[in-house]
């Protein structure tokens, strides 16, 4: 799970296995794979290393792939 800040400054946990894409429209929107979307007031960049670190931490990738893909 990651947090994630709603505009209004609220903050919930959003299991980040099922985020589909991650968009900034210029605000910050997350698809989910039921189709469900949310607008975050962090950077897309921000929410990129919160779901590397989730997937680190519960052993889906492993050292190697995380730091290919923070180098992209």
């Amino acid at each position: 799970m990651i947090t994630i800040t709603r505009l209004n400054g609220k903050t919930f946990q959003l299991n980040a296995i099922y985020i589909e894409k991650i968009e900034s429209f210029p605000d910050t929107t997350i698809t989910l794979t039921n189709g469900r979307k949310y607008v975050a007031a962090e950077s897309e960049e921000l929410i990129r290393r919160r779901i590397l670190e989730f997937y680190q931490s519960i052993n889906l990738l492993g050292r190697k792939e995380l730091e290919d893909l923070k180098d992209e």
